[in-house]
């Protein structure tokens, strides 16, 4: 499979990438490999990843807690004390490997030591493959608020082994699986009806065409200014719930890819009552969802909270909710502003 060129960094698949990541690794002054993982990745990973890296350098594992909860920047202290023990320097490596709360973090983490040292992304989950490790995006969460925290800085490579999703449950395949359909709505509808369409999927087919969108957007719109808002259809309502479950003591946390599929329908419904969106291919979008991810009981009573969260997105601008919606799709209209009770609506009607 051809790599991928970013703005600055090559994607690399399977086996070229771990000669491509050896030549990087031998060829540059770094003085230390810090191999950032967390309990999960290291013992179902790093083994793997450990005999394909061909390296006399001095390596040192840091690992932290898995989970969305603790992408944090206390985790993110914890990181740097450890780096700054273990005698990093200003010619260190940082390579994430593991799942998006990995990517985002150990990026931040990376970007800041120091001011900054060279990182690489190996993802081992499908949504780090197809979303968190592409396009220079890193950051931590502030309390339950998604990535309110962090700068954009791209890696000196990322690595895409899809051996790697033999280790993840189904159910993160499926949180994977959002960010695909995302592509498809917005961008290539041939990614949204081969889901749609196929029964017996193997996602793996889908990752490196994801990949490639997200890359030809972030080329175009690096620091998110315009095209690269398509990005987050789905997620400014999606974040919000994401972020309710979260904070929520008598509730199961949801996936990242369970709350952004909600909010993909919701979003959706908003743009029918907006734009014109086609009301049949809604009812494909919720249908396909439910299909995947069975459905969420969204309680009326916890509306007013949910309201609340979404006054804190990250994209907002003078206290005003930015959505991006859809004339239909592959045609998307950013910085759309949608009444307080259309939004309430749109959560009864994913509800229905």
């Amino acid at each position: 499979m051809e790599s991928i060129k970013a703005v600055s960094y090559p994607i690399h698949f399977k086996d070229k990438a771990y000669s491509a990541l050896s030549d990087l690794v031998n060829n540059s002054n770094y003085s230390t490999l810090f191999i950032l993982v967390d309990e999960n990745t290291f013992e179902h990973c790093y083994p793997k990843f450990i005999k394909n890296l061909q390296t006399d350098k001095r390596i040192e594992v840091i690992e932290i807690e898995s989970g969305e909860v603790n992408k944090n920047l206390e985790t993110c202290m914890g990181v740097w004390n450890a780096i700054t023990e273990l005698g990093g320097d200003r010619k260190s490596l940082v390579i994430t490997l593991g799942g998006g709360v990995i990517t985002d973090l150990g990026g931040f983490v990376a970007s800041c030591f120091k001011r900054g040292i060279d990182f690489v992304n190996i993802p081992t989950t499908l949504l780090s493959m197809v979303d968190a490790s592409v396009g220079g995006k890193t950051g931590v969460d502030l309390g339950v608020l998604k990535n309110q925290i962090g700068v954009f800085a791209n890696p000196q490579m990322v690595i895409v082994d899809t051996d790697y999703l033999t280790t993840v449950t189904e159910r993160e395949i499926k949180s994977g699986t959002a960010e695909i359909i995302k592509y498809g709505v917005t961008y290539d509808t041939t990614l949204f009806n081969t889901i749609k369409d196929t029964s017996d999927l193997d996602v793996s087919d889908l990752i490196f065409r994801s990949i490639e969108i997200k890359n030809e957007v972030v080329l175009k719109d690096p620091k998110e200014q315009n095209l690269r808002k398509i990005l987050n259809f789905g997620h400014t309502l999606g974040h919000a719930i994401e972020s309710f479950y979260l904070e929520s003591a008598d509730k199961e946390n949801l996936t990242h890819g369970e709350a952004i599929a909600i909010g993909m329908v919701c979003e959706t419904y908003m743009s029918v009552h907006l734009l014109g969106f086609p009301e049949d291919k809604l009812e494909q979008l919720k249908s396909t969802v439910v299909a995947i991810y069975g459905k969420v009981n969204l309680l009326q009573q916890d509306f007013t909270d949910i309201m609340e969260l979404l006054k804190h997105d990250k994209k907002n601008v003078n206290g005003q909710v930015n959505f991006v919606l859809l004339n239909d799709f592959e045609d998307y209209k950013i910085d759309c502003k949608v009444p307080e009770n259309l939004i309430i609506e749109s959560m009864n009607y994913y509800n229905s």
